[in-house]
């Protein structure tokens, strides 16, 4: 007997009736929701850590807008003081030496000022850099010496303000708390979580195509993360300081929950839509799918993409949304390539049944 023939026997014997999989379903669910509660409890002890980073894009946000709201005399009018973490390769300006610095063996005095740039040395690290020759007594101390400024500890204390976010009412907190650890046992219990739906529709597929329960597994968790990643660092960041920035006419004072709400929403969101290679590369691989089933719905695909962004963009105008639709325009194609590269036709014929 043939390996295809022993998968129909096996896939026909072990049809459940509709009460069996409701147990099955039943026992899942309650393997789900104990390593969720257990992961709950972790993660309530160390729910202040998760606050404070989830908070920082929206802290630092506050903190620009809090110095951007500091009248400040100017030609235009519209002149704002900046942090030098905000600097970007290229911009150039006078360095002024706040304190007694040693460059070498030359001392130089505080209220010195150079000609300095943005750039980035033979390592690859951005720093500031002297972009004219310092005269110091008989020394000369050239160009492209770097400063003594730390870019990293910069951006940090951007972020350790005294900006914070407010609350309304006495349970808040508890109920901000609660989400929190809540969200952060959501994300550890996610591989755990694959494997009990993966366990739970198993039994409709052939034994074949349940070898690829662990590459699905480990490839899912992976652009879980990812997503979240992405939509922590890459996305939120310049949405968050967009929104704020458009009421620069109004004191800020943000809800706690409501921004928690927020970016939750975003980073869970982005991590679903992350897991579209990893679907792609199962379908594709048992044959549920093809590289040319995709290619003929991408009209279709960019519709949904396009709704998909509109839902989870923080505004309704066309820059944010392509904000987040961009990256599901690449992820698509990159469902395309690995549905070419991992697919093939199903080896079992469901009209054989």
């Amino acid at each position: 007997m043939n390996e295809e023939a022993t998968d129909r026997e096996e896939l026909l014997g072990g049809q459940m009736s509709f009460l069996e999989h409701l147990d099955e379903f039943r026992k899942r669910l309650v393997r789900s929701i104990v390593v969720v509660t257990i992961a709950f409890i972790f993660c309530w002890f160390v729910k202040e850590p998760i606050y404070n980073f989830l908070s920082v894009p929206v802290t630092r946000a506050l903190t620009q807008a809090q110095r951007a709201s500091v009248p400040v005399e100017g030609l235009t009018g519209n002149e704002k003081i900046l942090n030098l973490s905000q600097l970007k390769v290229g911009d150039k300006g006078r360095y002024v030496f706040n304190k007694a610095t040693t460059l070498g063996s030359s001392a130089i005095e505080p209220g010195t000022s150079v000609l300095s740039v943005i750039k980035k040395d033979s390592k690859g690290k951005i720093g500031l850099f002297t972009d004219e020759p310092i005269y110091i007594g008989n020394a000369i101390i050239p160009e492209g010496i770097r400063l003594p400024v730390d870019f990293v500890e910069t951006a940090q204390n951007d972020a350790n303000t005294d900006e914070k976010l407010v609350f309304t009412t006495a349970v808040e907190p508890f109920t901000l708390y609660v989400t929190v650890a809540l969200y952060g046992a959501i994300v550890i219990s996610i591989p755990f979580l694959l494997f009990q739906i993966w366990g739970f529709i198993s039994p409709a597929l052939y034994k074949h195509e349940r070898r690829y329960v662990t590459p699905f597994i480990l490839l899912s968790s992976i652009s879980f993360v990812l997503g979240a990643a992405f939509a922590y660092y890459i996305l939120f960041p310049p949405a968050v300081q967009y929104l704020i920035g458009l009421g620069s006419d109004f004191t800020p004072f943000l809800k706690a929950t409501d921004y928690f709400d927020f970016i939750t929403l975003i980073m869970l969101a982005m991590g679903v839509i992350f897991q579209m290679p990893a679907v792609a590369y199962v379908l594709s691989w048992i044959g549920i799918i093809s590289a040319g089933f995709l290619v003929r719905s991408w009209k279709v695909a960019l519709v949904i993409i396009l709704i998909v962004a509109a839902f989870v963009s923080p505004t309704g105008d066309a820059p944010n949304m392509m904000l987040f639709a961009t990256p599901m325009m690449v992820l698509y194609l990159v469902s395309i390539f690995i549905a070419w590269f991992f697919g093939k036709k199903r080896e079992a014929d469901p009209d054989d049944f």
